[in-house]
């Protein structure tokens, strides 16, 4: 009888790797139209990749390692946020939502209704208004000009590490 023994080292390595979260923050103009929305989510994202991508560089060089190749990347989604105007600082934003990975726009929010011309006659009633004094307007174009919009948003993801 003829016996052979034979022993193997394991075949595969552990994969070594990093995980982290990058986010990204840009400006957007309210009322925004959906081009305009989705090509500043898309800047956004470009941008949360690459502080994601000096996040792991940060980590990999403190335990003594290099980033590798991306294994993975995720959308995390995002969020509009407006301020300024108002005593809560507070804005809605009234623009069109980019499609922030989620299905379906975040709030449901249309496209907004175009603003009533002021000292326009109503269209439900025929009798003419009489003339006001004109009102200096300098505060509504104040809080107007001083609303301010961000997009925010975030990735997953994660890196060998060698």
């Amino acid at each position: 009888m003829l016996g052979v023994a034979a022993a193997e080292a394991p075949t595969t390595t552990s994969l070594r790797t990093v995980s982290v979260e990058g986010v990204a923050s840009e400006p957007l103009a309210q009322g925004a139209n959906a081009a305009s929305a989705t090509a500043v989510y898309r800047q956004a994202m470009a941008a949360a990749v690459a502080d994601g991508q000096a996040k792991a560089e940060f980590l990999a060089q403190k335990v003594g390692a290099t980033v590798g190749v991306a294994q993975s990347v995720a959308e995390g989604g995002g969020g509009i946020s407006c301020t300024g105007g108002g005593e809560s600082g507070y804005v809605q934003y009234e623009g069109e939502q980019p499609d922030f990975g989620y299905g379906q726009p975040v709030g449901g929010i249309a496209a907004p209704a175009a603003p009533a011309v002021a000292g326009a006659p109503s269209s439900t009633s025929s009798k003419p208004r009489p003339r006001k004094k004109k009102k200096h307007r300098t505060t509504p174009a104040v809080k107007a000009a001083a609303t301010s919009c961000t997009l925010n948003t975030q990735v997953s993801l994660i890196y060998t590490l060698g």
